[in-house]
């Protein structure tokens, strides 16, 4: 992350005329970035979200390239956008570093944004740079996206209804597992999903148009993520263990059975889509793991495994700091 050239040595405008080139576009902008705000074209209801990532606390240089931080941090963030049932349609960018961090990190940083926004079709629509102390990298991202019919929230889901997901479980917890260990040819592909998520965007609109009640992306886990749906739902989510087998199967030989358990369970930066349906309307390609209930007398919502409360709690950003 230095050596190379320091971006001290080039001034904010040098340094913007190095970036601004190569991030996509957008038909939707009427005023590119470049100007004191970017301008565009929008119609019924937008959708906003953020995420900031901090070198030290969420990424390692010695795990993840500036490209990797670029796909990964808008990866999570176009996933809050699929989960409240919205179409990505634009990302605004901060980075917020240390002047001796190098020239090169940072283009090879926006090369990875840029390929994340392109696969995705949404445009980067602008965002800021900013000085800070010495070791400090953060890059932010804020993303928007359109809503074409009512948001699906994580305060629907009915007893009655479905529990699925759409996508994988556990695997980027398997990877930062493997490369804490220094193992990562055990499992390529976790470590792979570690760095650069892949969140099931287009799913999103397609579950909220097949009526699903609720939904989230499991950037948590899946305990403290279902936990979420259940309590503002107020009710209970039941696990079925023999629906979440293969997953545990899947990292059982390179982590062990009970480190793969816990990683499915309460390993968080999946990003996966976690939703819940009317019986019968799961659409393809979601796969059900559960089921949804009120609760029993005197029982608090929540989220059970079999019927019964487990210890698994998933990532909190500030307890395991």
């Amino acid at each position: 992350m230095t050596g190379g050239t320091p971006l001290r040595s080039l001034d904010e405008d040098e340094l913007l005329g190095r970036i601004l080139p190569g991030f996509p576009a957008s038909k939707d902008l009427v005023v590119a970035p470049g100007d004191d705000a970017a301008v565009l074209h929008t119609s019924g209801r937008v959708i906003a979200t953020t995420d900031t990532v901090v070198l030290g606390r969420d990424w390692l240089d010695a795990w993840s390239s500036g490209a990797d931080i670029g796909h990964k941090v808008v990866a999570q963030n176009l996933a809050d956008v699929a989960a409240m049932g919205g179409h990505p349609t634009g990302v605004l960018v901060t980075l917020v570093a240390d002047p001796e961090l190098s020239l090169e990190w940072v283009l090879d940083h926006v090369r990875g944004l840029a390929e994340a926004c392109l696969a995705a079709g949404v445009a980067v629509l602008g965002g800021d740079l900013s000085s800070a102390p010495a070791g400090v990298v953060m890059v932010s991202v804020t993303a928007l996206g359109r809503l074409d019919g009512e948001p699906v929230l994580r305060s629907g889901a009915r007893a009655g209804d479905v529990l699925a997901v759409r996508g994988s479980l556990g695997l980027a917890d398997a990877g930062l597992r493997l490369l804490q260990a220094d193992t990562v040819d055990l499992l390529p592909v976790a470590v792979e999903r570690q760095r650069r998520p892949e969140p099931p965007l287009a799913a999103g609109p397609e579950a909220a148009a097949a009526g699903a009640t609720a939904m989230l992306d499991l950037s948590d886990g899946l305990l403290r993520d279902g936990g979420r749906i259940a309590r503002a739902s107020r009710v209970v989510i039941d696990l079925v263990p023999q629906a979440l087998a293969p997953d545990v199967a899947a990292l059982s030989g390179a982590l062990g059975a009970e480190a793969a358990l816990d990683c499915v369970l309460a390993g968080g930066e999946e990003h996966s889509l976690l939703a819940t349906f009317p019986t019968g309307s799961l659409p393809e390609g979601w796969r059900a793991i559960g089921s949804v209930r009120d609760p029993a007398g005197g029982e608090a919502p929540g989220i059970v495994v079999a019927g019964r409360a487990v210890a698994h709690t998933g990532w909190d950003h500030f307890r395991d700091a």
